[in-house]
């Protein structure tokens, strides 16, 4: 927020460190690079420790302008980071702050590489068949182990016959690691319903890194992405399913940002 009197900076402490966090549109973000973020979650896994890890792009922050739960999910995440150009944007423009920003398939072989059978991973989300795969793929690719995997398709309300079944699997199994690959905000609004219910485990909400493992989609180049063009290349392989998110959903976005603005200069408080 640009004012005459700056705002007191505010700091997470995870690990052992105290980062920035930044508040965007609502949504408390910390600044933490990638490889901080890997070295983190290698002690909390090693320690069988717990933390919550989830990101947040437009879409994610668009959704927080209604949705309360969503940005106290952020207040309590023990890591919760920008993964995308568009707030990475929005951060400089309306608190002058440049955002580290990443995303989990650029990091999470590192992490996983590192701990190898220490890594005990549940899968949760994508189609099952996929998902099997891209389990049998990481377990190969990285030496981690898999604790087990279930598909998204269920009925994900809390108390429903089904996510009492799926939540007494992952209990049972007693994971190390989570990967929610169940799209945005389902994947969140899963963690935020269930995660005092779970054992102490790293939770990451990773959307398609399922996709990603199985070999079904592949990552395009990093100089896209370092151009904010990654969108652009998901609409492209995906255009039935995410054509709401990115031709309705950025203007929405960019709406939302101006707003903001304004906001800070007329000096109303927005949520």
């Amino acid at each position: 927020m640009h004012s005459d009197v700056m705002p007191k900076e505010k700091y997470k402490r995870f690990c052992g460190h105290d980062y920035p966090v930044v508040g965007v549109m609502g949504l408390n973000l910390m600044d933490i690079p990638r490889e901080d973020i890997v070295a983190c979650l290698i002690e909390t896994v090693r320690q069988n420790g717990a933390a919550r890890v989830i990101n947040a792009n437009a879409h994610c922050v668009t959704l927080s302008q209604k949705q309360p739960w969503l940005r106290e999910l952020f207040d309590k995440a023990e890591i919760a980071f920008c993964d995308g150009a568009g707030v990475q944007l929005a951060s400089m423009f309306l608190t002058g702050k440049n955002l580290h920003r990443t995303t989990p398939p650029e990091w999470i072989g590192n992490m996983l590489s590192a701990l190898g059978g220490k890594a005990d991973i549940f899968w949760l989300g994508g189609e099952q068949e996929v998902a099997e795969k891209g389990a049998a793929a990481f377990a190969a690719k990285y030496g981690c182990r898999t604790a087990g995997v279930q598909h998204g398709f269920f009925d994900a309300t809390p108390g429903s016959p089904e996510s009492e079944t799926v939540l007494a699997k992952i209990v049972a199994a007693k994971p190390s690691v989570l990967l929610l690959n169940m799209g945005m905000p389902r994947q969140e609004r899963w963690l935020w319903d269930n995660w005092d219910r779970l054992p102490p485990m790293v939770a990451i909400t990773a959307g398609a890194l399922v996709d990603h493992a199985a070999g079904r989609v592949s990552r395009p180049p990093r100089w896209v992405a370092n151009l904010g063009l990654e969108w652009l290349v998901r609409l492209s392989r995906e255009p039935t399913r995410l054509w709401r998110r990115y031709l309705l959903g950025l203007p929405r976005f960019g709406l939302y940002v101006l707003w903001w603005r304004l906001s800070a200069l007329l000096g109303k408080k927005m949520v």
